[in-house]
């Protein structure tokens, strides 16, 4: 047999001498692509190839067009698609280019298992066995996804050649008749692609979605593809200027790698526009860096560890974004390093730092996992399947549940559980029920009691398992304990339980206090830190919290606390009282008061340095405020706002230190320091647009920057220096107009 041209436009195959077969140059093309592929990647040659292909012109073009293409064009997309994109083994390739045929009944079943053996024949027909299940009316759409999910029952090459199959189908969507498109983009968006997703194969997951989403929404998609084209010389000439000194440090280090460019998907981009409310010009993350390593399989980890390094010493990064999947890699097998630094412009750029292997992991996804598996694979994938039968014989499982318990790797740190209505809900393995209540809502974890797990009652500390179904109880009396932290192993739980013990810890506080209070004033005594560490002696307490506590939960002994303070405040009474004298207080402030007025009061003109006086650092009065001078005892003058947090006491015990106070103006430009309490929504750009504003265009020196971030949300301080308090009140006004921020005050 060989193959020989025809003129320009056919080729023909010589089976014997007298027959000749004449196939399109289309065909040949496609036909010697598979070769070629099939060539790099089985070893024991491309002859099973060649015998399909041969079959296949056998049986003749009974199905004379599939889609718009002929049958068997149709048949090599696919199997090129499996070897090349999915990177499936040599039966599913063999049934991917022979199913159609057998759908047809141009070939028998029989011959593909006596050509090719038992697997390639269960494939095949599992795939002929589904052939004829419409995907284009989504009123049936759920009842289809089912249906082609139970075909995973014998192998799970099946549902991966479907979705090879339907990533063919939407590249040659144009060709169908337009009224079937927007129905059939709708099943790929809403059933394949989070399919594929699941299975790790992100590269057919995004292009399904893209592809989805022309369809779907043309204007979106169309203005998004249009503007990326537009900025393509732009974001060219920054990928490059950020990716040199890497490059060349690498280089220099003789690293085996390769850098390149990922540009989001436009679904991506256009989920992010819409989540976030922002136009295609805010989306900073419109590429990521990837850099592939060729490293032996011991020294993997290691050195992406040291590329990490490399990167970070060009690029600060930001560790709120640092993500480990090498450590501990995803369910579906993907391993890599990613970070988001701060690239040239303050930009931020998101780094993926993975090797070859990881990389064609996460670009194939499992059918690559099990390739590394080695031996041990064709064991794994026998267990793997016994899990999905065992999910797929339960006939009152309902559809989300049968695809949550398809373990689709071996290894998972993640369980899937469903609320009451069905609604599946992902936590890690371990999650307890009262993680899983803190999920659905911070109020119901927060009065969980215990919850009916398939049925059965069951307390907070049950350990959830893949499938349960849970339906929490509450109670409105409950209330947090601090043994709940040793319940719950999410971070979102954790989290939301200290905050509401925080918040009963206050609760309690307030009440102790009033209770304390009531009772001092009727012993006409003083409630002050004084009073409140003699208690806490008494009781051999830590905090003040706890003494409030223990007035609240009626543990006190109020006559002995009585005792104990005014005790206290006798021996006080009898000891050197430890201030300055009026006439000593005259003295030290005479040289800063203005003379000739009914009262005495001291100038500021902005110079803080010196001996004269200070600014004090517990309330930092700026330019402007209403202020007051207190003479001190070792550190002489110091400049106070009315409303410091300490005026009053000061007020109350010390009235004849105090001074009044002026600003004054000054030619001289003095900066005074301002901490500014800053609250928003943890999204990348947020803290950058906040400094720009800050420190580009209001010029405002900043001093320094203290932010956390929880659930979400980042809250701290920013200290800036201003001129006064005009300034100050406009700097704040600017800042509460930056997108994402939620409140900035002083």
């Amino acid at each position: 047999m060989y193959l020989a041209a025809l003129n320009d436009s056919y080729f023909f195959v010589m089976r014997k001498e007298t027959e000749k077969i004449f196939v399109s140059l289309e065909t040949e093309r496609k036909y010697r692509a598979l070769l070629r592929a099939g060539r790099n990647v089985f070893q024991d040659g491309t002859a099973d190839i060649r015998r399909a292909f041969h079959l296949a012109l056998d049986a003749g073009d009974n199905a004379v067009s599939l889609y718009g293409q002929p049958t068997l064009d149709f048949g090599l997309d696919l199997a090129l698609i499996a070897v090349e994109e999915l990177g499936l083994r040599k039966p599913s390739v063999l049934a991917s280019l022979l199913y159609h045929f057998v759908s047809s009944g141009a070939v028998k079943l029989e011959q593909v298992q006596t050509c090719f053996g038992e697997k390639v024949a269960v494939i095949t027909g599992e795939l002929a066995g589904i052939s004829g299940i419409s995907v284009n009316d989504p009123v049936h759409q759920a009842e289809n996804f089912r249906n082609m999910l139970l075909s995973m029952v014998t192998d799970i090459n099946v549902i991966l050649i479907k979705l090879g199959e339907r990533l063919k189908l939407m590249r040659i969507m144009d060709t169908f008749p337009e009224k079937e498109r927007y129905p059939f983009a709708s099943d790929t968006f809403y059933l394949f692609a989070p399919l594929a997703h699941r299975l790790g194969l992100y590269n057919i997951k995004s292009e399904m979605e893209d592809r989805s989403l022309k369809q779907i929404q043309p204007e979106a998609y169309n203005s998004i593809t249009r503007k990326l084209a537009e900025t393509t010389a732009k974001r060219n000439r920054f990928i490059k200027e950020f990716i040199q000194p890497i490059h060349d440090e690498l280089s220099r280090q003789e690293f085996d790698f390769s850098i390149k460019a990922r540009l989001k998907s436009v679904y991506s981009i256009y989920n992010k526009m819409v989540k976030q409310r922002i136009d295609f010009e805010e989306v900073y993350d419109l590429f990521a860096i990837r850099v592939i390593l060729n490293s032996e399989q011991h020294r993997e980890k290691s050195d992406c560890w040291h590329v990490y390094s490399v990167v970070t010493d060009f690029y600060q990064p930001n560790p709120l974004r640092m993500r480990d999947w090498i450590s501990v890699p995803k369910s579906n097998g993907y391993e890599s390093l990613h970070t988001t630094v701060v690239g040239p412009e303050g930009r931020w750029v998101e780094v993926q730092i993975r090797t070859a292997r990881m990389d064609e992991i996460a670009e194939k996804g499992l059918a690559a996992h099990w390739k590394y598996k080695g031996g041990q694979a064709g064991e794994d994938m026998e267990r793997l399947l016994e899990q999905i039968r065992e999910s797929l014989d339960s006939p009152d499982t309902e559809m989300s549940e049968r695809l949550d318990n398809m373990k689709l790797n071996l290894y998972s740190k993640e369980i899937f559980v469903f609320t009451p209505k069905g609604d599946l809900r992902k936590l890690p393995v371990g999650a307890t029920v009262l993680d899983f209540a803190f999920d659905i809502h911070s109020g119901i974890g927060a009065i969980c009691v215990g919850a009916k797990v398939n049925g059965k009652n069951v307390p907070i500390r049950h350990v959830l398992q893949n499938g349960d179904r849970v339906e929490i109880t509450t109670f409105k009396n409950q209330k947090p304990s601090a043994d709940w932290l040793s319940v719950v192993v999410t971070s979102k739980a954790r989290n939301r339980i200290k905050a509401l013990l925080k918040d009963e810890e206050h609760k309690i506080s307030e009440q102790g206090r009033e209770i304390l209070a009531r009772r001092f004033k009727n012993w006409k005594l003083t409630l002050d830190d004084n009073a409140l560490k003699i208690i806490q002696k008494l009781y051999k307490v830590k905090t003040y919290t706890e003494v409030f506590a223990l007035a609240v939960d009626d543990k006190l002994d109020f006559p002995a606390i009585k005792e104990a303070v005014s005790t206290a405040e006798r021996e006080e009474k009898q000891k050197l009282p430890e201030k300055i004298d009026e006439q000593a207080v005259g003295k030290l402030a005479r040289p800063l008061t203005e003379k000739g007025g009914e009262r005495d009061f001291i100038s500021i003109d902005g110079k803080t340095g010196g001996w004269d006086y200070k600014l004090a650092k517990c309330c930092n009065p700026v330019h402007g405020d209403r202020i007051f001078a207190f003479v001190t005892i070792n550190e002489g003058v110091k400049i106070h706002r009315e409303n410091c947090p300490n005026a009053k006491q000061m007020a109350e015990k010390f009235g004849y230190r105090i001074l009044e106070a002026h600003w004054v103006d000054s030619e001289q430009s003095s900066l005074y320091q301002a901490d500014l309490w800053v609250t928003g929504y943890d999204e990348i750009g947020v803290v950058n647009r906040l400094t720009d504003i800050i420190s580009k265009e209001m010029n405002t020196p900043i001093r320094s920057i203290s932010l956390q971030t929880n659930d979400g949300i980042f809250e701290g301080t920013i200290s800036v220096l201003v001129k006064d308090t005009n300034y100050l009140d406009t700097l704040i006004n600017r800042m509460k107009k930056v997108k994402g921020t939620i409140n900035a005050y002083r």
